[in-house]
């Protein structure tokens, strides 16, 4: 029975509840009253505070998902455009994976850091390897990473990813600080969760893979992962060690899209009904190439229309939730998505455990064929360009402002407040501390016209003095 108040995981993501909800979409995907009035209330309404949206429900936005007509497929890209500008403004956030250990003890069919796969190399860093692959990152200009590790007692317990968070914070390099650190490991206990709490962690990042559970359990035949409970059950556990931020996404591929679509809206409304606050982040990753895994082998892949529709009805449905796209997706895709929902990207990645400290991208541990190989600064000239703000903030995690503080600062619209001029401040570290000539030129005519759009005049004053400094010493880190 489908109760997203319940704690078990086959009650909050009820398959019943799944498969009504694909019924009702396929019998009013060709109502057109319905879906509009849908767009309507999900449409942004402009209060006395700020912007407000209602979202939609699973079964919702399931509806918009099947509905086949062209032009209401517009409408949907062009509201999904419209909620993105409201509450994101056009600031992207960049980031970095680090992967510390493939050492993995899972059987997943669909990686091939798999317990099974003798052909990859299996490496761990030590925390030398570490500082220095961390030093890289921050001479590409990078304060944001998301650690990566496989699941295995043995190699990567727990102190050991607390031991290496510690390293990655200590490290200082020139002007270069890793300012948030996100987590992406295994499912994991309440107290461990309390020690990365502790440890000042970010997001605590874990993707369900497939919501349907008897794929799941077929494509995790062996290993701790097999546990869908476990598994599903994650982020509660993480929150409830007050973790205040977590990150949901499905790996689309493994199963049928519509059921994972749904699956994964119901485990944000779980999220918002037990804990007051949903998802911080939403991640759309496809199945790619890799080691061992061929994609054509899962039977659920989705072209690259559907899979922006897809990203359109997310943000339409959670309007106020971070959504991610990774360098998994090539660089025609990342720029469509940045305009229908996507709010942060990765750039300059390595998927490859100790592959930053490489002068060629080595391929012999790699977790998934990178589609996106062009360097950071090509990254940032590239957004540039379109007119997005490339953002290195990270000033509301240091700043308290997370969980349901962040929410409640998100939807009545204050964040931008802090937002905008904070984007400004690092992108301004980044021009003047690595980007290329092209790219610097580029980036400070944007900062100049950012700069009048920020509406409190003693934001500007003081967001502008806080630039030139940047550019003329070494005072680094300013943040409102």
């Amino acid at each position: 029975m489908f109760n997203p108040k319940s704690m078990k995981a086959e009650e909050f993501i009820s398959h019943e509840e799944i498969l009504a909800s694909l019924k009702y979409a396929d019998e009013n995907k060709n109502n057109l009253e319905l879906i509009d009035s849908l767009l309507e209330k999900a449409r942004p309404k402009k209060t006395e505070k700020g912007w407000h949206c209602e979202g939609l429900t699973h079964r919702e936005a399931s509806v918009l998902l099947a509905c086949e007509d062209e032009e209401i497929n517009r409408k949907i890209f062009s509201l999904a455009e419209e909620i993105k500008k409201a509450f994101y403004g056009n600031r992207i956030v960049l980031f970095a994976p680090l992967y510390l250990s493939n050492y993995c003890i899972n059987g997943c069919l669909y990686c091939p850091y798999h317990l099974k796969n003798k052909n990859i190399a299996r490496k761990k860093l030590t925390q030398e390897e570490i500082a220095a692959e961390v030093a890289a990152l921050q001479d590409m200009g990078h304060k944001r990473l998301a650690i990566e590790a496989g699941e295995d007692p043995k190699n990567n317990p727990i102190e050991y990813i607390l031991e290496s968070l510690k390293t990655i914070y200590s490290v200082k390099h020139r002007n270069g600080s890793i300012r948030r650190a996100n987590v992406n490991i295994a499912a994991t206990t309440i107290e461990e969760y309390k020690m990365l709490k502790e440890a000042g962690i970010g997001t605590y990042i874990l993707f369900q893979e497939t919501y349907h559970k008897e794929s799941y359990e077929q494509l995790h035949p062996t290993g701790p992962k097999h546990d869908y409970s476990w598994h599903t059950e994650a982020h509660d556990r993480a929150m409830e060690a007050g973790i205040d931020d977590v990150g949901l996404g499905v790996l689309f591929g493994l199963d049928k899209y519509r059921y994972e679509f749904a699956g994964l809206l119901m485990h944000a409304e779980h999220l918002e009904a037990v804990h007051g606050v949903g998802p911080h982040t939403i991640s759309v990753p496809r199945v790619k190439k890799a080691d061992d895994i061929d994609p054509e082998v899962f039977d659920n892949g989705i072209s690259d229309e559907m899979f922006l529709k897809l990203i359109a009805c997310i943000r339409i449905a959670v309007p106020y939730t971070g959504m991610i796209i990774s360098t998994r997706e090539n660089e025609e895709t990342r720029r469509r998505a940045l305009v229908c929902g996507i709010s942060q990207i990765s750039g300059g990645s390595r998927t490859s455990v100790g592959g930053y400290t490489e002068k060629e991208r080595p391929h012999d541990s790699e977790q998934f064929d990178v589609s996106d190989t062009r360097t950071l600064d090509e990254v940032i000239g590239w957004l540039i360009e379109q007119n997005h703000i490339p953002s290195f903030c990270t000033a509301c995690y240091r700043e308290g402002r997370t969980g349901d503080r962040f929410m409640s600062l998100c939807k009545t619209g204050q964040i931008q407040n802090c937002c905008h001029p904070n984007a400004l401040m690092t992108l301004q570290e980044y021009l003047t501390d690595y980007a290329s000539k092209e790219t610097k030129e580029a980036g400070e005519k944007l900062i100049a016209k950012e700069l009048t759009n920020i509406p409190r005049e003693k934001t500007k004053e003081i967001c502008s003095a806080h630039i030139e400094k940047i550019k003329t010493s070494d005072e680094r880190d300013f943040r409102f």
